[in-house]
Protein backbone atom coordinates (compact mmCIF):
# COMPACT_ATOMS: atom_id res chain seq x y z
CA UNK A 1 0.00 0.00 0.00
CA UNK A 2 2.83 2.34 0.83
CA UNK A 3 4.49 1.65 -2.52
CA UNK A 4 1.26 2.27 -4.40
CA UNK A 5 0.97 5.71 -2.78
CA UNK A 6 4.33 6.83 -4.14
CA UNK A 7 4.07 9.14 -7.19
CA UNK A 8 7.12 7.59 -8.84
CA UNK A 9 8.13 4.10 -9.96
CA UNK A 10 9.41 2.23 -6.89
CA UNK A 11 10.19 -1.32 -5.73
CA UNK A 12 11.67 -3.13 -2.77
CA UNK A 13 14.78 -5.17 -3.51
CA UNK A 14 16.13 -7.96 -1.33
CA UNK A 15 19.75 -9.10 -1.35
CA UNK A 16 20.83 -12.49 -0.03
CA UNK A 17 23.77 -14.69 -0.95
CA UNK A 18 24.80 -12.52 -3.93
CA UNK A 19 21.31 -12.67 -5.39
CA UNK A 20 18.98 -9.69 -5.84
CA UNK A 21 15.24 -10.15 -6.15
CA UNK A 22 12.21 -7.87 -6.47
CA UNK A 23 10.15 -8.33 -3.32
CA UNK A 24 7.43 -5.74 -4.07
CA UNK A 25 6.70 -3.00 -6.55
CA UNK A 26 4.06 -0.43 -7.46
CA UNK A 27 2.13 -0.09 -10.75
CA UNK A 28 4.35 2.76 -11.97
CA UNK A 29 7.40 0.54 -11.58
CA UNK A 30 5.75 -2.19 -13.61
CA UNK A 31 4.78 0.34 -16.33
CA UNK A 32 8.37 1.61 -16.50
CA UNK A 33 9.74 -1.91 -16.85
CA UNK A 34 7.12 -2.76 -19.48
CA UNK A 35 8.07 0.12 -21.83
CA UNK A 36 11.78 -0.64 -21.46
CA UNK A 37 13.67 -3.13 -23.60
CA UNK A 38 13.51 -5.81 -20.86
CA UNK A 39 9.71 -5.78 -21.24
CA UNK A 40 8.71 -7.70 -18.09
CA UNK A 41 9.65 -8.01 -14.45
CA UNK A 42 11.05 -11.49 -15.22
CA UNK A 43 13.16 -9.96 -17.97
CA UNK A 44 14.41 -7.29 -15.64
CA UNK A 45 15.31 -9.85 -13.02
CA UNK A 46 17.17 -11.95 -15.55
CA UNK A 47 19.00 -9.18 -17.45
CA UNK A 48 19.46 -6.38 -14.95
CA UNK A 49 19.58 -7.78 -11.43
CA UNK A 50 21.79 -10.81 -11.94
CA UNK A 51 25.17 -11.38 -13.52
CA UNK A 52 27.87 -8.75 -14.04
CA UNK A 53 25.80 -6.02 -15.73
CA UNK A 54 25.99 -2.37 -14.77
CA UNK A 55 22.86 -2.31 -12.62
CA UNK A 56 23.55 -5.65 -10.91
CA UNK A 57 27.15 -4.69 -10.10
CA UNK A 58 26.10 -1.30 -8.80
CA UNK A 59 23.41 -2.78 -6.55
CA UNK A 60 25.69 -5.50 -5.12
CA UNK A 61 28.39 -2.89 -4.38
CA UNK A 62 25.82 -0.73 -2.68
CA UNK A 63 24.52 -3.57 -0.50
CA UNK A 64 28.06 -4.71 0.38
CA UNK A 65 29.17 -1.20 1.45
CA UNK A 66 25.97 -0.54 3.40
CA UNK A 67 26.24 3.17 2.53
CA UNK A 68 24.22 5.64 0.52
CA UNK A 69 26.07 5.71 -2.76
CA UNK A 70 25.68 7.96 -5.82
CA UNK A 71 22.61 7.69 -8.02
CA UNK A 72 22.93 5.46 -11.07
CA UNK A 73 22.28 7.04 -14.45
CA UNK A 74 21.68 4.65 -17.33
CA UNK A 75 20.31 4.60 -20.85
CA UNK A 76 17.95 2.01 -22.25
CA UNK A 77 17.97 1.42 -26.03
CA UNK A 78 19.65 3.78 -28.52
CA UNK A 79 18.89 6.36 -31.18
CA UNK A 80 15.48 8.01 -31.22
CA UNK A 81 14.06 5.14 -29.11
CA UNK A 82 16.53 5.71 -26.27
CA UNK A 83 15.14 6.30 -22.80
CA UNK A 84 17.08 7.69 -19.86
CA UNK A 85 16.63 6.69 -16.23
CA UNK A 86 18.03 7.49 -12.82
CA UNK A 87 18.05 4.86 -10.04
CA UNK A 88 17.90 6.06 -6.44
CA UNK A 89 18.49 3.72 -3.49
CA UNK A 90 17.49 4.04 0.16
CA UNK A 91 18.22 1.39 2.84
CA UNK A 92 15.39 -0.44 4.62
CA UNK A 93 15.47 -2.52 7.85
CA UNK A 94 16.94 -6.00 7.30
CA UNK A 95 15.02 -9.24 7.82
CA UNK A 96 17.49 -11.60 9.35
CA UNK A 97 20.25 -12.16 6.79
CA UNK A 98 18.27 -10.49 4.04
CA UNK A 99 19.25 -6.94 3.23
CA UNK A 100 16.55 -4.73 1.84
CA UNK A 101 16.42 -1.41 -0.07
CA UNK A 102 13.87 0.87 -1.64
CA UNK A 103 14.72 1.59 -5.28
CA UNK A 104 13.00 4.37 -7.21
CA UNK A 105 13.28 4.81 -10.96
CA UNK A 106 12.95 8.30 -12.44
CA UNK A 107 12.33 8.50 -16.18
CA UNK A 108 14.49 11.41 -17.39
CA UNK A 109 13.83 10.93 -21.10
CA UNK A 110 11.86 14.16 -21.58
CA UNK A 111 14.39 16.11 -19.52
CA UNK A 112 17.37 14.74 -21.48
CA UNK A 113 15.67 15.41 -24.80
CA UNK A 114 14.89 18.97 -23.73
CA UNK A 115 18.50 19.46 -22.66
CA UNK A 116 19.72 18.13 -26.00
CA UNK A 117 17.32 20.37 -27.89
CA UNK A 118 18.41 23.38 -25.87
CA UNK A 119 22.08 22.52 -26.37
CA UNK A 120 21.55 22.09 -30.09
CA UNK A 121 20.00 25.56 -30.18
CA UNK A 122 22.88 26.95 -28.15
CA UNK A 123 25.38 25.50 -30.63
CA UNK A 124 23.55 26.61 -33.78
CA UNK A 125 23.61 29.95 -35.56
CA UNK A 126 19.96 30.89 -36.04
CA UNK A 127 20.53 32.83 -39.29
CA UNK A 128 22.61 30.41 -41.35
CA UNK A 129 21.85 27.15 -39.53
CA UNK A 130 25.59 26.56 -39.18
CA UNK A 131 27.36 25.66 -35.94
CA UNK A 132 28.19 28.79 -33.94
CA UNK A 133 31.30 30.00 -32.11
CA UNK A 134 30.85 27.68 -29.13
CA UNK A 135 30.23 24.68 -31.34
CA UNK A 136 33.28 25.51 -33.45
CA UNK A 137 35.51 25.37 -30.38
CA UNK A 138 34.15 21.91 -29.60
CA UNK A 139 34.70 20.87 -33.23
CA UNK A 140 38.35 21.90 -32.93
CA UNK A 141 38.68 19.88 -29.72
CA UNK A 142 37.20 16.80 -31.43
CA UNK A 143 39.60 17.19 -34.37
CA UNK A 144 42.50 17.45 -31.93
CA UNK A 145 41.50 14.16 -30.29
CA UNK A 146 41.38 12.19 -33.55
CA UNK A 147 43.69 9.13 -33.44
CA UNK A 148 46.98 9.31 -35.28
CA UNK A 149 47.26 7.55 -38.63
CA UNK A 150 48.46 3.97 -38.69
CA UNK A 151 52.04 3.26 -39.69
CA UNK A 152 52.46 3.60 -43.43
CA UNK A 153 49.39 5.82 -43.82
CA UNK A 154 49.57 9.52 -44.54
CA UNK A 155 49.25 11.46 -41.28
CA UNK A 156 46.20 13.67 -41.07
CA UNK A 157 46.73 17.13 -39.67
CA UNK A 158 44.16 19.87 -39.31
CA UNK A 159 44.15 23.57 -39.97
CA UNK A 160 41.75 26.23 -38.81
CA UNK A 161 40.79 28.90 -41.33
CA UNK A 162 39.04 32.09 -40.31
CA UNK A 163 37.27 33.91 -43.14
CA UNK A 164 36.28 37.54 -42.57
CA UNK A 165 33.88 39.22 -45.00
CA UNK A 166 35.29 42.66 -45.72
CA UNK A 167 33.22 45.87 -45.85
CA UNK A 168 30.16 44.06 -44.48
CA UNK A 169 29.26 46.92 -42.13
CA UNK A 170 29.09 49.36 -45.05
CA UNK A 171 26.77 47.02 -46.95
CA UNK A 172 24.61 46.58 -43.86
CA UNK A 173 24.40 50.33 -43.27
CA UNK A 174 23.64 51.27 -46.87
CA UNK A 175 21.21 48.47 -47.78
CA UNK A 176 19.67 47.53 -44.44
CA UNK A 177 19.91 44.57 -42.08
CA UNK A 178 17.64 42.31 -44.16
CA UNK A 179 19.94 42.64 -47.17
CA UNK A 180 22.88 42.06 -44.83
CA UNK A 181 21.30 38.84 -43.56
CA UNK A 182 20.63 37.69 -47.13
CA UNK A 183 24.26 38.35 -48.01
CA UNK A 184 25.49 36.34 -45.00
CA UNK A 185 23.32 33.37 -45.97
CA UNK A 186 24.53 33.47 -49.57
CA UNK A 187 28.12 33.90 -48.44
CA UNK A 188 27.78 30.84 -46.18
CA UNK A 189 26.38 28.77 -49.07
CA UNK A 190 29.32 29.68 -51.24
CA UNK A 191 31.71 28.72 -48.48
CA UNK A 192 30.03 25.32 -48.27
CA UNK A 193 30.47 24.87 -52.03
CA UNK A 194 34.21 25.49 -51.66
CA UNK A 195 34.72 22.84 -48.99
CA UNK A 196 35.71 19.20 -49.41
CA UNK A 197 34.06 16.24 -47.76
CA UNK A 198 35.08 16.19 -44.11
CA UNK A 199 35.74 19.93 -43.83
CA UNK A 200 33.65 21.64 -41.16
CA UNK A 201 32.16 25.15 -41.34
CA UNK A 202 30.78 27.41 -38.61
CA UNK A 203 29.71 31.02 -38.26
CA UNK A 204 31.93 32.35 -35.49
CA UNK A 205 30.98 36.03 -35.53
CA UNK A 206 28.87 38.67 -37.25
CA UNK A 207 30.72 38.48 -40.58
CA UNK A 208 33.30 35.88 -39.58
CA UNK A 209 33.32 32.16 -40.42
CA UNK A 210 35.55 29.37 -39.14
CA UNK A 211 36.56 26.26 -41.08
CA UNK A 212 38.35 23.09 -39.96
CA UNK A 213 40.27 21.57 -42.84
CA UNK A 214 41.81 18.09 -42.83
CA UNK A 215 45.34 18.13 -44.27
CA UNK A 216 47.17 15.34 -46.04
CA UNK A 217 49.93 17.46 -47.51
CA UNK A 218 50.32 19.96 -44.72
CA UNK A 219 50.35 23.66 -45.50
CA UNK A 220 49.80 23.10 -49.23
CA UNK A 221 46.31 21.73 -48.54
CA UNK A 222 45.48 24.67 -46.27
CA UNK A 223 46.56 27.23 -48.88
CA UNK A 224 44.59 25.38 -51.57
CA UNK A 225 41.51 25.58 -49.35
CA UNK A 226 42.03 29.34 -49.03
CA UNK A 227 42.41 29.59 -52.81
CA UNK A 228 39.17 27.67 -53.39
CA UNK A 229 37.35 30.04 -51.05
CA UNK A 230 38.66 33.09 -52.86
CA UNK A 231 37.65 31.58 -56.21
CA UNK A 232 34.14 30.90 -54.88
CA UNK A 233 33.82 34.55 -53.85
CA UNK A 234 35.11 35.97 -57.14
CA UNK A 235 31.67 36.16 -58.77
CA UNK A 236 29.52 39.14 -57.69
CA UNK A 237 26.67 38.65 -55.21
CA UNK A 238 23.23 39.77 -56.32
CA UNK A 239 21.18 41.63 -53.74
CA UNK A 240 17.85 43.01 -54.95
CA UNK A 241 18.77 44.80 -58.18
CA UNK A 242 22.42 45.27 -57.31
CA UNK A 243 25.50 43.17 -57.96
CA UNK A 244 28.04 43.45 -55.15
CA UNK A 245 31.64 42.33 -55.21
CA UNK A 246 32.51 40.83 -51.84
CA UNK A 247 36.09 40.23 -50.78
CA UNK A 248 37.30 38.31 -47.78
CA UNK A 249 40.40 38.09 -45.62
CA UNK A 250 41.58 34.58 -44.71
CA UNK A 251 43.82 33.63 -41.81
CA UNK A 252 45.24 30.12 -41.31
CA UNK A 253 46.66 28.32 -38.29
CA UNK A 254 47.99 24.74 -38.25
CA UNK A 255 46.91 22.60 -35.31
CA UNK A 256 49.73 21.40 -33.08
CA UNK A 257 49.44 18.23 -30.93
CA UNK A 258 47.70 18.99 -27.65
CA UNK A 259 47.04 22.60 -28.60
CA UNK A 260 44.25 24.45 -26.84
CA UNK A 261 41.26 25.02 -29.13
CA UNK A 262 40.79 28.64 -28.10
CA UNK A 263 44.47 29.38 -28.66
CA UNK A 264 44.35 27.86 -32.14
CA UNK A 265 41.29 29.91 -33.04
CA UNK A 266 42.91 33.12 -31.76
CA UNK A 267 45.98 32.34 -33.85
CA UNK A 268 43.84 32.13 -36.98
CA UNK A 269 42.09 35.37 -36.04
CA UNK A 270 45.46 37.06 -35.63
CA UNK A 271 46.43 35.87 -39.12
CA UNK A 272 43.19 37.43 -40.44
CA UNK A 273 44.33 40.85 -39.21
CA UNK A 274 47.54 40.44 -41.17
CA UNK A 275 45.57 39.25 -44.21
CA UNK A 276 43.53 42.46 -44.12
CA UNK A 277 46.74 44.47 -44.24
CA UNK A 278 48.42 42.46 -47.02
CA UNK A 279 45.40 41.62 -49.15
CA UNK A 280 46.17 37.89 -49.36
CA UNK A 281 45.73 34.80 -47.11
CA UNK A 282 48.17 34.73 -44.22
CA UNK A 283 49.49 31.85 -42.14
CA UNK A 284 49.92 32.42 -38.44
CA UNK A 285 53.54 33.08 -37.50
CA UNK A 286 54.47 32.87 -33.80
CA UNK A 287 57.14 35.56 -34.27
CA UNK A 288 54.59 38.06 -35.57
CA UNK A 289 52.23 37.20 -32.73
CA UNK A 290 55.06 37.71 -30.24
CA UNK A 291 55.70 41.16 -31.68
CA UNK A 292 51.98 41.94 -31.47
CA UNK A 293 51.92 40.88 -27.81
CA UNK A 294 54.94 43.09 -27.17
CA UNK A 295 53.17 46.03 -28.81
CA UNK A 296 50.14 45.42 -26.62
CA UNK A 297 52.37 45.19 -23.56
CA UNK A 298 54.11 48.42 -24.53
CA UNK A 299 50.72 50.11 -24.92
CA UNK A 300 49.77 49.09 -21.38
CA UNK A 301 53.11 50.17 -19.93
CA UNK A 302 53.09 53.43 -21.89
CA UNK A 303 49.68 54.33 -20.49
CA UNK A 304 51.01 53.75 -16.98
CA UNK A 305 54.18 55.73 -17.71
CA UNK A 306 52.13 58.70 -18.91
CA UNK A 307 49.96 58.51 -15.80
CA UNK A 308 53.10 58.51 -13.60
CA UNK A 309 54.94 61.16 -15.67
CA UNK A 310 57.72 58.61 -16.19
CA UNK A 311 58.82 59.79 -19.66
CA UNK A 312 61.47 62.41 -20.35
CA UNK A 313 62.08 65.00 -23.03
CA UNK A 314 65.55 65.24 -24.52
CA UNK A 315 66.63 68.18 -26.65
CA UNK A 316 68.72 67.92 -29.82
CA UNK A 317 70.42 71.18 -30.89
CA UNK A 318 69.79 72.78 -34.26
CA UNK A 319 72.88 74.68 -35.37
CA UNK A 320 73.07 77.79 -37.53
CA UNK A 321 75.46 76.63 -40.26
CA UNK A 322 76.88 80.14 -40.76
CA UNK A 323 77.54 81.20 -37.18
CA UNK A 324 77.84 77.81 -35.49
CA UNK A 325 75.50 78.93 -32.69
CA UNK A 326 72.45 77.08 -31.46
CA UNK A 327 69.34 78.40 -33.16
CA UNK A 328 66.97 76.00 -31.44
CA UNK A 329 66.34 72.57 -29.93
CA UNK A 330 64.03 69.79 -31.07
CA UNK A 331 62.20 68.15 -28.17
CA UNK A 332 62.30 64.35 -28.42
CA UNK A 333 60.44 61.94 -26.13
CA UNK A 334 62.55 59.29 -24.40
CA UNK A 335 61.39 56.37 -22.27
CA UNK A 336 63.54 54.32 -19.93
CA UNK A 337 61.45 51.48 -18.53
CA UNK A 338 62.30 50.25 -15.05
CA UNK A 339 62.45 46.62 -16.24
CA UNK A 340 62.87 46.72 -20.03
CA UNK A 341 65.43 49.50 -20.05
CA UNK A 342 65.42 52.08 -22.85
CA UNK A 343 62.55 51.67 -25.32
CA UNK A 344 63.17 53.28 -28.68
CA UNK A 345 60.81 56.02 -29.91
CA UNK A 346 60.58 54.10 -33.20
CA UNK A 347 58.84 51.39 -31.16
CA UNK A 348 56.62 53.27 -28.73
CA UNK A 349 55.57 56.21 -30.94
CA UNK A 350 53.78 53.95 -33.51
CA UNK A 351 52.09 52.13 -30.60
CA UNK A 352 50.98 55.49 -29.20
CA UNK A 353 49.56 56.50 -32.58
CA UNK A 354 47.74 53.21 -33.08
CA UNK A 355 46.22 53.23 -29.59
CA UNK A 356 45.34 56.93 -29.46
CA UNK A 357 47.81 57.57 -26.62
CA UNK A 358 49.61 59.96 -28.96
CA UNK A 359 47.07 62.63 -27.94
CA UNK A 360 48.08 62.36 -24.29
CA UNK A 361 51.76 62.01 -25.20
CA UNK A 362 51.61 65.03 -27.52
CA UNK A 363 49.96 67.27 -24.94
CA UNK A 364 52.48 66.20 -22.33
CA UNK A 365 55.40 66.94 -24.68
CA UNK A 366 54.03 70.35 -25.67
CA UNK A 367 53.56 71.56 -22.09
CA UNK A 368 56.84 69.98 -20.95
CA UNK A 369 58.83 71.65 -23.73
CA UNK A 370 57.25 75.06 -23.10
CA UNK A 371 57.80 74.80 -19.35
CA UNK A 372 61.43 73.77 -19.85
CA UNK A 373 62.15 76.67 -22.23
CA UNK A 374 60.59 79.11 -19.75
CA UNK A 375 62.76 77.68 -16.96
CA UNK A 376 65.88 78.21 -19.11
CA UNK A 377 64.89 81.85 -19.61
CA UNK A 378 64.45 82.22 -15.88
CA UNK A 379 67.81 80.58 -15.14
CA UNK A 380 69.60 82.81 -17.69
CA UNK A 381 67.78 85.92 -16.50
CA UNK A 382 66.81 86.87 -20.04
CA UNK A 383 64.78 85.76 -23.04
CA UNK A 384 67.13 83.34 -24.78
CA UNK A 385 67.65 83.70 -28.54
CA UNK A 386 66.44 80.27 -29.58
CA UNK A 387 63.26 78.23 -29.91
CA UNK A 388 62.11 74.72 -29.11
CA UNK A 389 60.57 72.51 -31.79
CA UNK A 390 57.85 70.02 -30.91
CA UNK A 391 56.63 67.26 -33.23
CA UNK A 392 52.95 66.84 -34.07
CA UNK A 393 51.71 63.54 -35.49
CA UNK A 394 49.07 63.20 -38.20
CA UNK A 395 46.79 61.58 -35.58
CA UNK A 396 47.02 64.69 -33.39
CA UNK A 397 46.24 66.98 -36.30
CA UNK A 398 43.22 64.86 -37.19
CA UNK A 399 41.78 64.42 -33.68
CA UNK A 400 43.06 67.06 -31.27
CA UNK A 401 42.56 70.78 -30.82
CA UNK A 402 46.11 71.72 -31.78
CA UNK A 403 45.67 75.48 -31.53
CA UNK A 404 44.01 75.16 -28.12
CA UNK A 405 46.81 72.89 -26.89
CA UNK A 406 49.60 75.20 -28.12
CA UNK A 407 47.81 78.29 -26.85
CA UNK A 408 47.41 76.70 -23.43
CA UNK A 409 51.11 75.80 -23.30
CA UNK A 410 52.08 79.37 -24.23
CA UNK A 411 49.79 80.89 -21.59
CA UNK A 412 50.89 78.57 -18.79
CA UNK A 413 54.59 79.10 -19.55
CA UNK A 414 54.43 82.81 -20.39
CA UNK A 415 56.25 82.30 -23.70
CA UNK A 416 55.68 84.23 -26.90
CA UNK A 417 54.42 82.23 -29.88
CA UNK A 418 57.62 82.61 -31.91
CA UNK A 419 59.52 80.62 -29.26
CA UNK A 420 57.76 77.43 -30.37
CA UNK A 421 58.14 75.62 -33.69
CA UNK A 422 55.58 72.95 -34.53
CA UNK A 423 56.92 70.21 -36.79
CA UNK A 424 54.42 68.29 -38.94
CA UNK A 425 55.09 65.54 -41.45
CA UNK A 426 53.74 65.58 -44.99
CA UNK A 427 51.29 62.78 -44.10
CA UNK A 428 49.49 65.16 -41.72
CA UNK A 429 48.72 67.37 -44.71
CA UNK A 430 47.91 64.67 -47.25
CA UNK A 431 45.37 62.88 -45.03
CA UNK A 432 43.12 65.93 -44.64
CA UNK A 433 44.37 69.05 -46.47
CA UNK A 434 41.44 71.22 -45.35
CA UNK A 435 41.90 70.44 -41.67
CA UNK A 436 45.65 70.86 -42.01
CA UNK A 437 45.09 74.31 -43.52
CA UNK A 438 42.87 75.32 -40.59
CA UNK A 439 45.45 74.04 -38.10
CA UNK A 440 48.30 75.89 -39.85
CA UNK A 441 46.35 79.14 -39.93
CA UNK A 442 45.45 78.82 -36.24
CA UNK A 443 49.10 78.22 -35.31
CA UNK A 444 50.22 81.23 -37.31
CA UNK A 445 47.61 83.30 -35.47
CA UNK A 446 49.53 82.40 -32.29
CA UNK A 447 52.78 83.60 -33.97
CA UNK A 448 54.17 80.06 -33.77
CA UNK A 449 56.58 78.80 -36.42
CA UNK A 450 55.46 75.90 -38.62
CA UNK A 451 57.96 73.41 -40.06
CA UNK A 452 57.38 70.53 -42.48
CA UNK A 453 59.37 67.57 -41.14
CA UNK A 454 61.00 64.83 -43.27
CA UNK A 455 60.36 66.79 -46.45
CA UNK A 456 60.74 64.75 -49.62
CA UNK A 457 59.63 61.40 -48.22
CA UNK A 458 55.87 61.91 -48.54
CA UNK A 459 53.50 62.70 -51.38
CA UNK A 460 52.48 66.29 -50.76
CA UNK A 461 51.67 68.50 -53.70
CA UNK A 462 53.86 71.53 -54.36
CA UNK A 463 50.62 73.49 -54.32
CA UNK A 464 50.44 72.86 -50.56
CA UNK A 465 53.84 74.47 -50.08
CA UNK A 466 52.68 77.53 -51.97
CA UNK A 467 49.30 77.78 -50.25
CA UNK A 468 50.08 76.79 -46.64
CA UNK A 469 51.89 79.11 -44.20
CA UNK A 470 54.95 76.89 -43.82
CA UNK A 471 58.07 78.60 -42.45
CA UNK A 472 60.68 75.84 -42.47
CA UNK A 473 61.45 72.79 -44.63
CA UNK A 474 63.37 70.06 -42.82
CA UNK A 475 65.28 67.95 -45.36
CA UNK A 476 65.05 64.27 -44.50
CA UNK A 477 68.21 62.48 -43.37
CA UNK A 478 67.87 59.88 -46.12
CA UNK A 479 68.92 62.56 -48.62
CA UNK A 480 71.46 64.29 -46.39
CA UNK A 481 73.48 61.23 -45.34
CA UNK A 482 73.94 60.12 -48.95
CA UNK A 483 75.28 63.43 -50.23
CA UNK A 484 78.96 62.49 -49.98
CA UNK A 485 78.60 59.36 -52.15
CA UNK A 486 75.48 59.87 -54.23
CA UNK A 487 75.26 62.71 -56.79
CA UNK A 488 71.47 62.25 -56.97
CA UNK A 489 71.16 63.04 -53.25
CA UNK A 490 73.13 66.24 -53.78
CA UNK A 491 70.82 67.18 -56.66
CA UNK A 492 67.73 66.55 -54.54
CA UNK A 493 69.04 68.62 -51.62
CA UNK A 494 70.03 71.42 -53.99
CA UNK A 495 66.53 71.36 -55.53
CA UNK A 496 64.84 71.51 -52.10
CA UNK A 497 67.04 74.42 -51.05
CA UNK A 498 66.20 76.30 -54.27
CA UNK A 499 62.50 75.61 -53.80
CA UNK A 500 62.57 76.85 -50.20
CA UNK A 501 64.44 79.97 -51.21
CA UNK A 502 61.90 80.71 -53.97
CA UNK A 503 59.03 80.33 -51.49
CA UNK A 504 60.73 82.38 -48.77
CA UNK A 505 61.20 79.44 -46.40
CA UNK A 506 64.06 78.58 -44.10
CA UNK A 507 65.73 75.13 -44.26
CA UNK A 508 67.11 72.62 -41.78
CA UNK A 509 69.06 69.50 -42.76
CA UNK A 510 68.62 66.39 -40.60
CA UNK A 511 71.23 63.68 -40.15
CA UNK A 512 74.38 65.83 -40.30
CA UNK A 513 77.05 63.45 -39.05
CA UNK A 514 80.34 64.84 -40.39
CA UNK A 515 82.18 68.14 -40.85
CA UNK A 516 82.16 67.60 -44.62
CA UNK A 517 78.39 67.39 -44.67
CA UNK A 518 78.00 70.51 -42.55
CA UNK A 519 80.40 72.46 -44.79
CA UNK A 520 78.74 71.28 -48.00
CA UNK A 521 75.25 72.13 -46.74
CA UNK A 522 76.38 75.60 -45.67
CA UNK A 523 77.93 76.17 -49.10
CA UNK A 524 74.66 75.14 -50.77
CA UNK A 525 72.75 77.69 -48.71
CA UNK A 526 71.12 75.48 -46.04
CA UNK A 527 70.31 77.58 -42.97
CA UNK A 528 70.55 75.06 -40.12
CA UNK A 529 71.78 71.55 -39.44
CA UNK A 530 70.87 68.87 -36.94
CA UNK A 531 72.71 65.62 -36.26
CA UNK A 532 75.23 63.68 -34.23
CA UNK A 533 78.13 65.74 -35.62
CA UNK A 534 76.90 68.61 -33.49
CA UNK A 535 75.32 66.72 -30.59
CA UNK A 536 73.08 63.83 -29.67
CA UNK A 537 69.79 64.60 -27.91
CA UNK A 538 70.61 66.07 -24.50
CA UNK A 539 68.87 66.00 -21.17
CA UNK A 540 67.21 69.29 -20.25
CA UNK A 541 69.87 69.98 -17.61
CA UNK A 542 72.66 69.75 -20.21
CA UNK A 543 71.00 71.51 -23.15
CA UNK A 544 71.39 75.03 -21.72
CA UNK A 545 75.06 74.36 -20.98
CA UNK A 546 75.52 73.23 -24.58
CA UNK A 547 74.02 76.49 -25.85
CA UNK A 548 76.43 78.48 -23.66
CA UNK A 549 79.43 76.49 -24.84
CA UNK A 550 78.54 76.97 -28.53
CA UNK A 551 78.02 80.70 -27.91
CA UNK A 552 81.48 81.07 -26.32
CA UNK A 553 83.03 79.01 -29.11
CA UNK A 554 81.47 81.16 -31.85
CA UNK A 555 82.71 84.34 -30.15
CA UNK A 556 86.27 83.04 -30.00
CA UNK A 557 86.17 82.10 -33.67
Amino acid sequence: MLLAALPIAAAILEYEEERITIAAYNPRFEETVTISTVGTLEGMNASCLQGDGLIASHLRDWFDDCAVGPDLEFRDNSGVAARFYRLKLAPLPTRGAVRRALVSVVDRTAEVQAERTLRAEMLRDSLTGLPNRLAFTEMIEVAGRMPEAAEGDLATEHAVLVVDMLRFSRINESMGSLAGDELLITFARRLISALRSGDRLARTGGNEFGIIVALRRGMADALKAASRIQDAMSAPFRLSELEIKVECAIGLAIMAPGQDAEELFRNAQFAVKQAKATGRPQVYEPKEASLARRRFSIETELRRALDRDALNLFYQPLIDLKTGEVSGFEALARWTHEDRGEISPSEFIPVAEESGLILTLGRWAMHKAATTLASWDQEAGETLPFYVGVNLSAIQVARDDIAGMVGGALRSSGLAGERLTLELTESAIVQDPRRATRVFDALKALNATVAMDDFGTGYSSLAYLQRLPIDVLKIDRSFVTGMMIDPDSVAIVRAVLSLADALGMSTTAEGVESRELATTLAALGCVAGQGFFFAKPLEASHALDFWRSRKRKSRRS
